[in-house]
């Protein structure tokens, strides 16, 4: 569910939810209809004390958001992104054939 709310105090600990006009689009997630997201909500507080994720386009400057598996991990190989997530799936970009050197599109899961 999406809400639009006004943030009252801009300089908190998650400065990147405040957009230009001091408002924040909020979305909530019920166990119910989203355990394993509301779990990972709830696993993100306990580790970090703050049960907030953000939630932002995945996209490059100058490109389409990322629409496709391929795209996503195209992007992620080109940037600075550490770790891609893809359903079950985790790729740790340490682990991967730089793109430059792959024959290939082969992807390493780990």
């Amino acid at each position: 569910m999406l809400f639009v709310q006004t943030v009252i105090n801009s300089h908190t600990e998650i400065p990147a939810v405040t957009h230009i006009d001091h408002t924040a689009r909020l979305h909530t997630v019920s166990r119910h209809a989203n355990p394993r997201f509301w779990q990972l909500l709830q696993d993100f507080k306990t580790i970090t004390g703050i049960g907030i994720l953000i939630n932002t386009s995945f996209n490059v400057r100058g490109q389409p958001i990322v629409c496709t598996p391929h795209d996503a991990y195209l992007t992620f190989m080109t940037t600075n992104i550490d770790l891609l997530i893809i359903g079950n799936h985790l790729f740790q970009k340490e682990n991967q054939i730089p793109l430059d050197k792959m024959h290939t599109t082969t992807f390493t899961k780990d």
